[in-house]
């Protein structure tokens, strides 16, 4: 049977299924949620920076969407799988996802995807994300601690707004402590917003902030690996800062959200 996808990412027919449930919701606006899903059964194993894709029953058809799953691997089979969702009405699967009640059934297909950290490398860090693309990061950060493994790094996130920066509070815990070796820098597009008067902090796009980022900190192409997630638009737009400050483009890893030259549809940029 062909299952309905709504995102570019392949959802591989050959891959593992799990039987899930939703086993925790936590609202950061009225748009953006995190959701905890278990697996029955021992959890599969997912290395930081790769996706599950989340299965709804809604109408009698299986609506599905891959995540980057922003929690550490050594806690999925305790806690489940961690995911950072947008919801945007015009997607069916985000919409049926909003109705769920903690301890409905899910399911669960995965993992996969390529976008993961390389073993044992001691470069300089940097990840630049917008909105919800901070997902892959966050789980980077959190296994390299639990294995006693913090790197060096540095991690953009913009967002149209404020409220929007996800983990931001466990982010800026984290910057405080010497253990995660970590400089948060988030900044908002839209300023001038009244959703944004209280902001004191960095305006501007993600790809915006890189330059001055680099200069901050010190950040030395030769010696830093860059990891960027989000909209096409940003991506291109990273490189070529990076590009132009003398990184080589096999410093740059990427994870986009739809293919270069394909509109965004359904979804809108995050950032």
């Amino acid at each position: 049977m062909t299952l309905p996808v709504e995102d570019s990412r392949v959802i591989d027919i050959f891959a593992d299924v799990y039987n899930a449930t939703l086993v925790h919701r936590e609202d950061l606006t009225a748009d953006l949620a995190y959701f905890r899903v278990k697996v029955d059964g021992p959890a599969p194993v997912i290395t930081p920076g790769q996706y599950m894709t989340a299965g709804v029953l809604a109408d009698g058809k299986m609506l599905q969407r891959p995540y980057s799953v922003a929690s550490g691997p050594s806690t999925s089979d305790t806690t489940g799988f961690e995911l950072f969702v947008r919801h945007v009405p015009i997607v069916r699967f985000t919409t049926a996802l909003w109705r769920l009640r903690v301890g409905h059934r899910m399911r669960m297909t995965g993992p996969k995807g390529k976008f993961m950290l390389e073993p044992d490398d001691a470069r300089a860090h940097v990840y630049i994300s917008t909105g919800t693309g901070i997902a892959p990061f966050v789980s980077m950060i959190r296994e390299t601690m639990s294995q006693g493994k913090p790197r060096r790094t540095v991690l953009i996130n913009g967002c149209s707004f404020a409220d929007e920066l996800g983990y931001r509070a466990e982010l800026e815990a984290w910057e405080q402590d010497p253990a995660y070796r970590l400089s948060y820098v988030p900044t908002v597009s839209r300023a001038n917003d009244p959703r944004n008067a209280d902001w004191t902090g960095r305006t501007g796009r993600a790809e915006d902030v890189i330059a001055d980022t680099c200069k901050q900190f010190g950040l030395r192409p030769d010696k830093t690996v860059v990891y960027i997630c989000g909209n096409p638009e940003m991506i291109l737009n990273a490189e070529r800062t990076l590009m132009d400050r003398g990184f080589p483009e096999f410093h740059v890893k990427k994870e986009l959200y739809w293919p270069k030259g394909k509109a965004p549809g359904v979804v809108p940029p995050a950032g």
